[in-house]
């Protein structure tokens, strides 16, 4: 299984529109948050660990409406 964070930057009052669509329709998604700075939301993804991440990010996360820009973080490991 592959970690990655997504950073979403959505259209001028999309973000909870963006948030809940992540969460009901795409079933890689396990969280969003709402964050401060430059991105509105930060998305928690788990994928298979043959899934091509670059498709994942451009055909399933990229175009959900109301998305402007990301920015993919690929997670390494996790500690406890």
């Amino acid at each position: 299984m592959q970690t990655i964070f997504i950073m979403v930057k959505c259209e001028l009052g999309k973000t909870y529109d963006v948030a809940n669509h992540l969460v009901l329709e795409i079933e890689q998604v396990s969280e969003v948050h709402s964050i401060s700075g430059q991105y509105d939301l930060m998305v928690k993804c788990y994928l298979p660990q043959e899934m091509d991440i670059g498709h994942f990010v451009a055909s399933k996360i990229q175009l959900v409406p109301g998305i402007k820009d990301t920015f993919t973080l690929i997670a390494f490991k996790a500690f406890a």
